[in-house]
C-alpha cells in the first residue's frame, strides 16, 4: 500500500493581498498563473518559491510563507518577470515591495545572507550614489561570514587591487545628493 500525503488546506485569506496590492500599486490577483514569469527568470534556480508560484502565494494569502523564503532577496530585479507578464503586472516591484516588508516587520528568511547582500549594495548606493564594490563586498562578508570570512578573502581582494580591477576609494558622483534624495522619499515609513 502506497504511503499518500494529504494535502493542505488553504483558506484564502484577500486582506494580505490587498495590502501588497496597495503598498506596490499592482494587481495581484490578475495573475492566471501562465508561468511566463517564472520561465523567464534569470534567477529561478536559486529562488525557493520560483515567482509564478509566489504570485499564487500571495493570491491565497500566505503571506508567513511568503515573507520566509529567500525569493524577494534572490531577485535581481533585471524586470525580466515583468517584461513578459501578459497582464502587465510589475512582478519586479512586488518583489521589490515585499523585501520592504519584510524589513519593516523584521522577518526574511532563515537563511540571512541574500538580505545582508540586498543591505550591502543598497547601503553602497545610497552612500556613493553608484556601488563600490570594495566596500560592498567588506560589508558583506563580515555580516555574513565574520572577520574569518574577511581573511579567507583578502588574497583574492589584494590581487584585484593590484591589477586594477576594484578601487580602493570610491569614484564621486555629482548626483550624490539627488541619490539620497530619492532613498529619503521611497523609504517606507514604518
Amino acid at each position: 500500500m502506497a504511503d499518500t500525503e494529504l494535502a493542505q488546506v488553504v483558506i484564502p485569506d484577500p486582506s494580505w493581498r490587498h495590502m501588497i496590492e496597495a503598498l506596490s500599486g499592482q494587481k495581484i490577483s490578475a495573475c492566471y498563473q501562465c508561468e511566463k514569469c517564472s520561465s523567464g527568470c534569470p534567477v529561478a534556480f536559486a529562488m525557493d518559491i520560483v515567482p509564478h508560484r509566489l504570485m499564487r502565494h500571495l493570491n491565497l494569502g500566505l503571506i508567513n510563507e511568503v515573507l520566509q523564503c529567500n525569493t524577494p532577496w534572490v531577485c535581481a530585479s533585471c524586470e525580466t518577470c515583468t517584461t513578459r507578464c501578459p497582464n502587465g503586472i510589475d512582478i519586479a516591484h512586488i518583489m521589490d515591495t515585499l523585501r520592504q516588508l519584510s524589513k519593516g516587520q523584521g522577518t526574511g528568511p532563515s537563511n540571512r545572507n541574500p538580505v545582508f547582500l540586498n543591505s550591502a549594495f543598497l547601503g553602497s548606493i545610497k552612500r556613493h550614489g553608484r556601488v563600490h564594490e570594495l566596500e560592498m563586498v567588506t560589508g558583506y562578508t563580515l555580516k555574513s561570514e565574520g572577520i574569518s570570512g574577511l581573511l579567507k578573502q583578502t588574497g583574492l581582494g589584494l590581487g584585484m587591487l593590484l591589477k586594477g580591477k576594484l578601487r580602493l576609494f570610491p569614484r564621486r558622483l555629482r548626483g550624490v545628493k539627488q541619490v539620497r534624495d530619492i532613498f529619503r522619499e521611497t523609504e517606507v515609513k514604518g
